[in-house]
């Protein structure tokens, strides 16, 4: 499933623009069905090959390629959670509601 997701993927370049994207917002999310199954099934992926890699026992390497395989699936877990729109904060909606009886 992974590797369907991926398919012209660029790790580098998605994980620079999701380090900007959580710099710039710390607000919720308002996830979609879709987008939360998504976010399951990477989570559930993210454990399962992370206990695999503790069990193992093997040190820590750059070249590892399970590691590359936990950090590909956490790059893609933090874009499908930044493509999910930001919810409004209670300020948002008052100010909104507040201008619009104002005009």
């Amino acid at each position: 499933m992974a590797t369907s997701m991926t398919a012209g993927f660029s790790i580098t370049t998605s994980a620079q623009a999701t380090a900007a994207t959580r710099v710039q917002s710390n607000r919720r999310r308002r996830i979609t069905p879709r987008a939360g199954h998504a976010l399951e099934i990477l989570g559930h992926a993210i454990e399962y090959l992370t206990d695999e890699f503790i069990h193992e026992g093997v040190g820590l390497s750059a070249g590892s390629s399970q590691l590359e395989a936990v950090q590909l699936l956490m790059a893609l877990n933090r874009q499908v959670y930044f493509e999910c729109p930001e919810a409004q904060t209670l300020g948002d909606r008052l100010r909104t509601a507040l201008h619009l009886r104002a005009a």
